[in-house]
C-alpha cells in the first residue's frame, strides 16, 4: 500500500494485494497518517469501483469522506461498466470521536432537495406565479434552499432574488414529498402563505430575467390550467386549510 503525490500536497492511494477489511482498514489508516502527518501532505484521496463494499467500508472507518461519483468512468472484466467512487481525507479533517464519525457518515449518508415556495395573493384573491425559462408550467415563487439554510429563510431568499420583493412573515401550509420530476431526484417541498400583496409592494417587483420570462396573477379558478398537476394538488389542499393548519403530504396527497 503506498500514496504515490500527484499535485502540490496532493497524493493518491493505492494497494494491489487482496486482504480483509479490518487489515486493510489499519493500513488505509496507517499509510493515510503516513502521508499527511509524516510527509506532509494536504489531501489523500482514492477512487474505487461502487461495488467494492468492503474497500468503500474500510475508507469510512479509515476517516476518509465520499465526494462524489465518475458515473461509468470503469469496465469490469466481464465488459460491464462500472462507476467510480472518489473518496478523500484532508489533513484538517477530524477522523476519531463522534464529530469523526458523523463527518465520513455526512458525506455517505442520502441526502434531500429541498425547496422553499411560496403564495401571493392580491387584493382580488388572484395568486402570483412565475412563468420560467426552465419548463412549461408555471410555478410559485421561491426555489431550491441552499445548505445549512432554512426553508423558510430559503424561500425569503428566492423571493427577493427572483422578484426583488422583500418579506419576512411565512406561514408554513403544506410539506410535500415530491417523487422524482423532470430528471429531478425526489425532494421535500415546503409551501408557505406570503399573504395578500398591496398595491404597492406588486408595483416594486421586479422579475429576475435570468430565470423568469413573466409574471402573472391567476384566478384562483384558473390555477390547473397553468401549473403541473402535482402544484395543482398542493394548491387546492393550501387553499382548503383550516387557519393554522398545516398538511403533510405525498405527492400532493394527503
Amino acid at each position: 500500500m503506498n500514496v504515490q503525490v500527484v499535485d502540490d500536497g496532493i497524493g493518491v492511494l493505492q494497494w494491489n494485494a487482496a486482504t480483509d477489511s479490518d487489515t486493510l482498514t489499519r493500513g488505509v489508516g496507517l499509510a493515510a497518517d503516513d502521508a499527511l502527518i509524516g510527509r506532509g501532505l494536504r489531501r489523500v484521496e482514492v477512487a474505487l469501483p461502487s461495488t467494492d463494499a468492503m474497500a468503500r467500508r474500510a475508507m469510512h472507518r479509515a476517516g476518509f469522506r465520499r465526494e462524489g461519483v465518475r458515473r461509468q468512468a470503469l469496465r469490469l472484466a466481464n465488459g460491464e461498466l462500472d462507476d467510480v467512487v472518489l473518496y478523500a481525507r484532508l489533513v484538517d479533517d477530524i477522523t476519531t470521536g463522534p464529530s469523526g464519525f458523523s463527518g465520513v457518515m455526512n458525506s455517505v449518508l442520502p441526502t434531500k432537495r429541498v425547496i422553499g415556495h411560496v403564495i401571493f395573493r392580491d387584493s382580488a384573491g388572484r395568486m402570483l406565479l412565475c412563468d420560467t425559462h426552465f419548463k412549461a408550467d408555471w410555478e410559485l415563487p421561491g426555489g431550491v434552499v441552499e445548505p445549512r439554510e432554512s426553508p423558510r429563510v430559503g424561500a425569503i431568499r428566492e423571493v427577493a432574488e427572483e422578484l426583488s420583493l422583500v418579506v419576512d412573515q411565512l406561514r408554513l401550509l403544506v410539506v410535500d414529498w415530491m417523487p422524482p420530476y423532470l430528471g429531478w431526484d425526489d425532494a421535500l417541498e415546503f409551501i408557505f402563505d406570503g399573504g395578500v400583496l398591496t398595491d404597492e409592494q406588486i408595483s416594486q417587483i421586479v422579475k429576475q430575467d435570468a430565470e423568469i420570462i413573466a409574471v402573472h396573477w391567476v384566478p384562483v379558478e384558473r390555477l390547473a390550467d397553468h401549473v403541473s398537476e402535482l402544484s395543482a394538488r398542493r394548491l387546492q389542499i393550501a387553499l382548503s386549510l383550516a387557519p393554522g393548519e398545516v398538511a403533510l403530504t405525498e405527492n400532493g396527497t394527503r
